[in-house]
């Protein structure tokens, strides 16, 4: 079972909140604590991350299967990235345990960067010789701006060692980096949230993401990239409760 951390707010319809790759539900503490004013939210870390167990697999049919067993009664499910891939494979495979669906910038395809280059800095650091965070930064290398405060969040300093599960996430890339191929429909609301300056959702995905996700909606926050909700969460926030409370 995944690690949760719950929000309690008022008795309505639960959001599950699923990160994504490197991340943890800890990542997400701010902008779930303010979004469960008005209902609880169940923040969770995927398989290989955080606190929860280590599985030999990153598939997202796994990934899909996870969170369903975290979940007990219909929910809102929100995923950013990975967890967005993770959110649409478990609309797909159990639409019985989605009520709304937000895709946080991604789409159900297979893209052709690879995220080794962390998974490479992780190992480069000394853990048995470090004595902070500050000394782990910079071992960490050259990484895009924000990307080594990020992963030392995942980082024990008690322990000396990494939440991640480095070597599964490696040898299954290309799972991550992909999606497989799934027949059917979620027909419940959708809604795919992207960053104007990111290019992870290109225009030519809409006839899949449609032909998956007939009654999705396309929303792009001004200003923010891939991590649109860290860059703008005010903006996040405001857009995911505004589709949460359509009727």
């Amino acid at each position: 079972m995944l690690n949760t951390v719950l929000y309690n707010g008022p008795d309505t319809v639960p959001l599950l909140i699923a990160h994504g790759l490197f991340g943890s539900a800890r990542n997400w503490g701010v902008l779930a604590k303010r979004l469960s004013a008005t209902r609880p939210v169940i923040a969770v870390d995927m398989r290989n991350h955080g606190q929860s167990p280590w599985y030999d697999s990153q598939s997202y049919e796994d990934m899909a299967t996870d969170l369903a067993a975290v979940i007990s009664t219909p929910c809102d499910v929100l995923g950013h990235s990975m967890g967005g891939k993770a959110a649409m494979m478990l609309a797909l495979q159990a639409p019985e345990k989605v009520n709304r669906l937000i895709v946080a910038d991604i789409a159900p395809v297979a893209y052709t960067h690879s995220q080794l280059g962390p998974i490479e800095a992780m190992r480069r650091v000394d853990l048995e010789n470090i004595d902070s965070r500050a000394d782990a930064k910079a071992q960490l290398g050259d990484l895009e701006p924000g990307v080594p405060d990020f992963l030392l969040q995942s980082l024990d300093m008690r322990e000396r060692r990494w939440r991640l599960n480095l070597d599964v996430l490696e040898a299954e890339m290309d799972k991550i980096i992909g999606f497989p191929a799934i027949a059917g429909q979620f027909a419940g609301p959708t809604l795919f949230l992207s960053g104007a300056a990111s290019d992870y959702v290109q225009p030519d995905a809409r006839p899949l993401i449609k032909d998956l996700f007939p009654h999705a909606k396309f929303a792009k926050i001004p200003g923010a990239g891939h991590w649109l909700h860290a860059e703008k969460p005010r903006e996040f926030e405001a857009a995911v409760s505004t589709f949460l409370h359509q009727t």
